[in-house]
């Protein structure tokens, strides 16, 4: 059973999670909060709350450009917090004043997971970057544009595929205990 991490104990009292949907983001996120007993804030239902729409929604009815506005005030807004883990958006790192702001602000830990898993994880949701006939393939395609802003971003890179959650906190917070040792 994993247990919570003393507050004086923590590697850090704010951390970013990134990479493309599907590999993982909201629930390590809300899961290394739990064991870091930090604040869990999810970027996508931030703009949900805020908007009264879905995602999907803002999408449909304002387009990407939109949404992605809405992801660089929600942003910036999360640096000025102070004991969060915060869940960005797939999509959020793909502009750089997004990855500006949350590699300024503390560390950020990318999650990886082959286009199989993606597509297995996301098939029953609706996402409207994947309403095609083929949506693997676009995945990859996603996936090669976007390499370059996860990695650009990257502290800390964790791959999810056919892992437990379980290990993959663990794995994450060695990692960051490794970063908050080599900030030293």
């Amino acid at each position: 059973m994993s247990h919570r991490i003393l507050p004086e104990k923590r590697p850090v009292t704010w951390v970013a999670i990134a990479g493309f949907m599907g590999t993982g983001k909201s629930r390590a996120g809300w899961e290394l909060s739990r064991r870091l007993s930090l604040t869990f804030i999810d970027t996508d239902r931030v703009i949900e709350r805020v908007s009264c729409m879905r995602v999907a929604e803002i999408f449909e009815f304002y387009g990407e450009e939109v949404f992605r506005d809405y992801e660089t005030e929600i942003v910036r807004r999360c640096l000025k917090l102070d004991e969060v883990v915060i869940s960005t958006g797939g999509g959020t790192v793909t502009r750089k004043v997004n990855r500006d702001l949350l590699t300024s602000r503390g560390p950020v830990v990318v999650l990886w997971a082959s286009p199989e898993t993606i597509l297995k994880r996301t098939r029953r949701q609706r996402r409207p970057l994947l309403e095609v006939a083929d949506p693997q393939a676009r995945i990859r395609t996603l996936l090669d544009a976007r390499r370059a802003a996860y990695e650009a971003v990257s502290t800390i890179s964790v791959s999810t595929d056919g892992r437990a959650s379980r290990e993959v906190i663990e794995e994450i917070i060695e990692k960051l205990m490794d970063w908050k040792a080599q900030q030293a």
